[in-house]
């Protein structure tokens, strides 16, 4: 039988403070719990009955964490450190051929290249399951805390997150956007100035993507008005199609460039910025998630799989005729 303490902070309701410690409001961590917001406010109440102090308190409409809460959202964390840590050193003494692998790869990633490599991946380890999630980067860094994916696919460097002490990074490609148009006067050009890119509508990432932010940071640091977008979408290549039929202008990662060069059937041209515009595609993960057998067999595979492929030498004979 459960005793008061082990219902208390139990892991669902640790969950709940650190969603409303997170969001600072009860309506929007409730929408995201999937609970009723009276059904919150009764485990926070019982949660600081438990500890004997408020752990929010409000000034106006606006919510903050007490010395309590502070307090207990430092020890939280270090419960789900605590458990995150057992489970990788439990796993690092499993097989290398058995078991999960979960990969959270950002939504505006090309993924070819990854779904490739787990086809590939399966005819040699069939006993191990790859799981790929398409996701914002909210979500990602969200799983990784959480433990709740293995792997992350993700542009860096990424201000978004400001404490990497618990991250490690591994670096894949150097990648750079290219500009995409279907300007003849600019056909011939490798490199085209920021200020010529504004001739006519552009379609983007929304706005608060990685790659728009990046995009628009350089205009700004240029002293250049920033590109007119029309649309947004979240993948490339919903991008890619919608400025092959309209004739308006984009920018998209050079891996993807490479990967759907025989889909450029309108011939939109490419184009090099000038100044570039670079970042890197890495995989991020757990410090010490790559001792685990099986994802370090994962990433190893990786890396074999591209040079394989001559991916790496395709990216950088692109990127060279910038």
């Amino acid at each position: 039988m459960k005793t008061k303490q082990e219902n208390i902070f139990s892991s669902k309701t640790l969950s709940y403070f650190l969603q409303l410690a997170e969001t600072m409001s009860y309506t929007q961590a409730a929408q995201i719990l999937g609970i009723t917001q009276p059904a919150l406010t009764q485990q926070i109440k019982k949660l600081e009955r438990t500890v004997g102090a408020p752990l929010f308190y409000s000034v106006g409409k606006k919510l903050h964490l007490s010395d309590a809460g502070y307090t207990m959202l430092d020890a939280t964390h270090q419960i789900y450190e605590t458990l995150n840590r057992a489970a990788d050193e439990i796993q690092q003494s499993t097989s290398a051929v058995q078991g999960d692998i979960s990969v959270g790869i950002l939504a505006s990633v090309e993924d070819h290249v990854f779904t490739q490599f787990a086809i590939e991946y399966y005819r040699q380890h069939s006993d191990v399951k790859i799981i790929y999630h398409m996701l914002t980067r909210k979500e990602i860094w969200e799983l990784l805390e959480s433990n709740n994916i293995d792997l992350a696919v993700m542009y860096l460097p990424d201000d978004s997150i400001k404490n990497w002490k618990p991250y490690e990074s591994k670096k894949i490609i150097e990648e750079n956007l290219i500009f995409l148009h279907s300007e003849t006067e600019f056909s011939k050009k490798r490199r085209i100035k920021l200020r010529d890119t504004l001739n006519r509508d552009w379609v983007t990432y929304p706005p608060k993507y990685y790659l728009n932010s990046t995009l628009l940071e350089t205009y700004k640091n240029a002293l250049v008005d920033k590109p007119h977008s029309v649309a947004h979408f979240a993948t490339p290549e919903q991008i890619f199609d919608f400025a092959q039929a309209t004739g308006v202008n984009t920018a998209l990662p050079t891996s993807f460039v490479i990967s759907h060069q025989n889909e450029n059937e309108k011939k939109l041209s490419e184009a090099h910025f000038d100044p570039e515009i670079a970042f890197d595609l890495a995989f991020v993960f757990r410090k010490d998630k790559d001792q685990i057998p099986r994802i370090a067999s994962f990433l190893a595979s990786f890396d074999v799989f591209l040079g394989e492929k001559d991916y790496i030498s395709r990216l950088t004979e692109i990127s060279n005729q910038g």
